[in-house]
């Protein structure tokens, strides 16, 4: 068999589910170190950083498309910045795209939690895979190609490489890793209305306020209780292998 039909045999594969992994109390210490070492040194956060923006400009970009609306482009920037531009003829589902960047991550990374400690670990980094490769037709920049690029060379490395056995390890891992990514971009919202002000207008707040006449910090805090709210979602496995071994 050609090596393309073996690649195709084993991304195909990844959408059973796989043993659950005997994840050690250990080894949860150790995965979640590893996330931290991730979202929260300045280097590491360099390029992690990228994949957490990434994740926030798809949230904005499935909420448009759920709503009916027109996705114009997508526009990924290696400073950690991003553009989603969409069109509507409704406020409100103006709004309701504009609000889906910052929960995502934090959503996204309990996800990963939950699929990586039942088994679902390889569906999820074949998932995460497709639907970063649909986002490729949307990009508008080539920072955005070379990050979303680089993204599903890696995840595909992973599926190949690395024994379903383990995957579970490393999809927790990643998980946690974007549950600190999106509080540590939520602080840096909160730290552009506290101290940043000249750079409101690439708040994603201060455009839900812009167009709505809600206040900022409404919407701040309800990024907060969504990103907790994963976070405990998150945590409930987490607990209960640390509890284990206590």
């Amino acid at each position: 068999m050609t090596s393309p039909g073996r690649f195709w045999d084993t991304f195909t594969n990844a959408f059973l589910q796989a043993p659950v992994p005997d994840i050690t109390w250990t080894e949860m210490l150790l995965t979640l170190a590893a996330a931290i070492t991730l979202s929260i040194p300045r280097r590491s956060w360099r390029y992690f950083g990228l994949l957490a923006t990434a994740t926030h400009e798809l949230g904005h970009a499935f909420a448009a498309v759920t709503t009916g609306q027109r996705l114009s482009g997508i526009r990924l920037r290696l400073d950690h910045s991003g553009t989603t531009t969409t069109r509507s003829r409704s406020r409100l589902a103006t709004a309701w795209s504009c609000f889906w960047g910052y929960p995502v991550p934090a959503i996204v990374g309990a996800a990963f939690v939950w699929a990586g400690v039942s088994g679902w670990g390889p569906a999820a980094l074949a998932a995460s895979a497709l639907t970063l490769a649909v986002s490729l037709l949307f990009l508008r920049n080539a920072a955005g190609f070379l990050i979303t690029g680089a993204a599903i060379a890696g995840i595909a490395a992973l599926i190949v490489l690395v024994p379903a056995a383990f995957t579970g390890h490393v999809v927790v891992c990643l998980g946690l890793a974007l549950l600190v990514a999106a509080v540590r971009d939520l602080l840096k919202l909160a730290n552009v209305h506290v101290r940043r002000r000249e750079r409101l207008g690439s708040s994603d707040a201060y455009l839900l306020y812009r167009a709505t006449a809600v206040p900022s910090a409404l919407w701040i805090a309800l990024f907060a209780v969504l990103v907790a709210g994963a976070w405990f979602a998150a945590w409930q496995p987490v607990s209960t292998i640390l509890l284990k071994g206590a």
